[in-house]
């Protein structure tokens, strides 16, 4: 075990026996509709005294992440997962259901849905516990992963967004995350300009980074600032150890897609899995489910806190 799981491990053990609370830090992978998952592991790690310092998140993980950062708890976000109406989230006119205005959108808009319904359900959220921009929010609470396109980076938010120019304490909470979910050519992408004028095209961070624990992972000290945890998301391919099958363009490009979203995590998942990341497992539902019915919902809720408690299990020294 390396140090920092050590150091997690002593700190759990001590709580689970002692009772009492231990602030962690928290990173939440992206994975759509699978995200109904966490708040179930969220409570079974409230209850076991664990409690939120900072958190950061992309695409989905961003949500449950923000979420927390605003001051939601477990109980509270179960209940806006519950009430959520993903379909009303995608605002589209009646006439994307024609393939060419859908395609016409995609070309010159860059995305079939605007994200204007998603960005405002946000703000609501955020506005009921006080919360509009990072200022907002205590120092380092929050920080969500984006992907630029136009520079072909990656930004960690607020943190980055002084490179564009923008004071980060000024910058809407709901726009950084509705961004950071912003699947590609899914939902439109969102321009920021940087000191010289120029446009950045930015859009879902699972394209570069889809599970970011490294931002609590700083190899440069023996020991983190606290203990750190992340929760990530799996699917079926990567429960049952398939590999992926390329026979066509199509696979090819899920492939290539695939790669560049785990490329920049797999050395610090492989580094920490053995002590700081609870995996989920989700079998047979899509990122893209915005039919999730309230069974599923219901019985992602339960993987993700049955799966807490095999992992707090494993937390001894």
């Amino acid at each position: 075990m390396n140090s920092s799981g050590l150091f997690f491990a002593l700190f759990t053990s001590n709580v689970m026996k002692g009772g009492k609370t231990v602030w962690i830090d928290v990173a939440f992978s992206g994975g759509g509709v699978k995200a109904f998952a966490f708040p179930g592991a969220i409570e079974v790690l409230e209850q076991a005294g664990f409690q939120f310092k900072r958190t950061a998140g992309t695409s989905a993980g961003a949500i449950v992440a923000a979420l927390l950062a605003s001051g939601y708890t477990s109980e509270e976000v179960k209940k806006v997962m519950e009430t959520m109406e993903p379909g009303k989230l995608l605002d589209s006119p009646e006439r994307i259901r024609f393939p060419f205005y859908r395609w016409l959108r995609v070309y010159f808009k860059m995305g079939i849905f605007s994200g204007h319904s998603l960005e405002n359900w946000l703000k609501d959220l955020f506005a009921a516990k006080g919360v509009t921009q990072f200022s907002d929010l205590p120092p380092g609470a929050l920080r969500v992963v984006v992907s630029d396109l136009s520079k072909g980076k990656m930004a960690v938010l607020p943190d980055d967004l002084k490179d564009y120019g923008i004071d980060p304490g000024s910058f809407s909470v709901a726009r950084a995350v509705r961004m950071s979910a912003g699947l590609p050519f899914f939902f439109e992408p969102v321009s920021l300009y940087d000191g010289n004028g120029e446009r950045s095209l930015m859009v879902d961070g699972g394209i570069l980074s889809n599970f970011p624990i490294w931002i609590f992972d700083d190899e440069e000290k023996v020991l983190p600032v606290r203990p750190f945890l992340g929760l990530q998301t799996i699917d079926d391919e990567e429960i049952d150890r398939i590999p992926k099958k390329i026979k066509n363009a199509a696979d090819m490009f899920r492939g290539l897609f695939s790669a560049m979203h785990e490329a920049h995590d797999k050395k610090t998942i492989s580094k920490l899995k053995g002590s700081n990341i609870l995996f989920i497992p989700v079998k047979h539902i899509e990122t893209k489910d915005f039919d999730i019915t309230r069974n599923e919902r219901e019985q992602l809720y339960k993987l993700g806190a049955d799966q807490a408690r095999k992992f707090l299990k494993k937390w001894t020294y």
